[in-house]
């Protein structure tokens, strides 16, 4: 019985991946073009990273009133597909821009994250209840390795539409891509309501455990997490503003940059997979190795004028990316009871869209005037993230002592 459970909940797992395939093929490929899509029609460095900061914020900070309907409700798929579909319709529209009206471009962009916070709660919650038979790290990791494959190969795609249609002026370029990324988006709500249909209950998968004791409000170790993650989303230097910077500088022809961002996108899939088996054989610790290898993103890409640094770049911030998608909600799985769970990734999400929009926003602004000052502020917030994961693991191994007392 156990084992038929197990391998339920590993086609579960592999289906939601295939979902996250497409839908990453999808936004990815689109978010791959966004920074310069927006230079080229009139936005300036500071609307980019307000764009990127903000966007971010509201994809982040609405999952903790959808996270709360989600589990108050039980209405996990209804929330997925009303989300996908936000999230994923915007994107062709965006071929539908014109320069003079660049800030509908910015509306839009930020619609597209609006979706992502409507289904990602429940999201995260269905794939954190198949947990219990394959390890919170390994159930994340595989979710985001096929997640990732999609964002590996949307955004190559896009490099190929950019780079074939030459004689194309830049924005047809970039508005052809978004119009035919649209098709994969249509694939993907296709492909959600199938899902729906073969498991209708997927919480089912795991039964509520009695170790997790504590609810929200009080439990420390979270309220640490919390404030963990801050320093970590506000240090993370968000890929537009990267784009924006390669494409200002010219030390990457602009045709290279989707393709840059699909190489990054390789990079997350195949750092997830490591860290998230990482994560269930260390736990926290994992989180502190690859945080420590993402705060030297910054100084290579912004301190050094040459292809091979920013290359190096890509690629640490890339093994950020991986690790931050498979670990960081994997930990939520280990602290949160299962009732509750949706609720805590909504309350996580807020948390760290809240930091990653004043980090971009403190960044932007740096940018303007020091490119040495954006690396110094990115890299402390990412130091001091390590030191208070630190303390959380000397916490949690001060509770376990005290319960086997």
């Amino acid at each position: 019985m156990k084992k038929d459970i197990k391998k339920q909940a590993i086609i579960f797992i592999l289906f939601l991946g295939i979902i996250s395939f497409f839908s990453d093929f999808t936004h990815e490929g689109a978010r791959s073009i966004y920074g310069q899509y927006l230079n080229v029609i009139g936005a300036s460095a500071f609307i980019v990273a307000f764009t990127a900061g903000l966007g971010e914020f509201i994809g982040q900070a609405l999952r903790l009133l959808t996270g709360i309907i989600a589990d108050k409700t039980k209405k996990y798929w209804t929330m997925m597909i009303l989300g996908y579909a936000v999230n994923l319709l915007a994107i062709p529209l965006l071929a539908l821009v014109k320069p003079s009206i660049w800030y509908v471009a910015v509306i839009l962009i930020l619609i597209e994250r609006v979706g992502k916070a409507i289904r990602s709660p429940a999201k995260s919650a269905l794939t954190s209840f198949t947990a219990p038979h394959l390890g919170a790290g390994k159930a994340f990791a595989i979710n985001e390795v096929l997640d990732q494959l999609g964002a590996f190969l949307g955004p190559l795609m896009v490099f190929f539409i950019v780079s074939a249609n030459s004689e194309m002026d830049a924005l047809s370029r970039y508005q052809m891509s978004f119009a035919i990324l649209g098709i994969f988006a249509i694939v993907t709500l296709i492909l959600l309501f199938i899902a729906k249909s073969k498991y209708p209950n997927p919480e089912t998968f795991e039964k509520h455990d009695e170790k997790i004791k504590d609810g929200l409000r009080k439990n420390k170790a979270f309220i640490i997490y919390m404030v963990a993650i801050s320093f970590i989303a506000m240090g993370f230097v968000d890929y537009p503003v990267i784009a924006y910077h390669m494409d200002s500088t010219q030390t990457i022809a602009v045709i290279y940059i989707p393709l840059l961002y699909s190489f990054a996108m390789g990079i997350d899939a195949i750092s997830a997979l490591i860290f998230g088996i990482l994560f269930d054989k260390i736990g926290i610790r994992s989180l502190i190795i690859s945080t420590m290898i993402a705060a030297l993103t910054t100084p290579f890409i912004f301190l050094f004028d040459t292809t091979l640094s920013v290359i190096i770049g890509i690629i640490l911030w890339g093994i950020g990316m991986g690790a931050q998608e498979s670990i960081l909600k994997a930990v939520v799985a280990k602290m949160v009871p299962k009732e509750k769970r949706a609720t805590g990734y909504g309350i996580f999400s807020s948390v760290f869209g809240l930091f990653w929009f004043l980090g971009s926003m403190v960044i932007g602004l740096i940018y303007q005037y020091s490119l040495l000052g954006v690396v110094i502020f990115a890299v402390t917030a990412e130091v001091v993230s390590v030191i208070l994961l630190i303390l959380l693991i000397n916490y949690q191994n001060k509770i376990k002592k005290l319960n086997t007392v």
